[in-house]
Formats: structure tokens, C-alpha cells, sequence
């Protein structure tokens, strides 16, 4: 269950910088993207932070289907 607690963690931290966030899907889809973009280049770059932007990916991917079930 960490990593969970992490994932929410870090929407809690999204929520704080930009407040609750209300795409349209091809917006969240740039969002997502941009994000498993720092991912590759983690990936490339050998770098430590791959977990912490695998957890952000997840954030953004929960904050995605937080705003669509405000859209129902």
C-alpha cells in the first residue's frame, strides 16, 4: 500500500500547486504524455528520479479519472 499512499500523496501536492483540474481528455492526454515523456528521458539518462516520475505519472493518471467522474 505505500506506493498508493505516495500516489496520493502527490495529487495532494498537485491539488496545492494548480487547485482541482477540469480538462478537456485531449488537454489530460498532453498532461499524461508530457510526463511519461520525463519518464523516457529518465529512463535514457540513468537517472535516480524514475520512480518519483512513475509516481507522478500516476497522480496525473488519477487526477484524469477524478475529472471525469465529476464530468457524470
Amino acid at each position: 500500500m505505500e506506493v498508493l499512499e505516495e500516489v496520493m500523496e502527490e495529487r495532494n501536492r498537485q491539488d496545492e500547486l494548480w487547485g482541482e483540474q477540469n480538462h478537456d481528455d485531449g488537454i489530460w492526454l498532453a498532461i499524461l504524455v508530457e510526463e511519461v515523456g520525463e519518464v523516457a528521458n529518465d529512463i535514457n539518462e540513468r537517472s535516480k528520479k524514475l520512480r518519483e516520475e512513475l509516481i507522478q505519472v500516476a497522480a496525473v493518471a488519477v487526477s484524469w479519472v477524478e475529472s471525469i467522474d465529476r464530468r457524470e
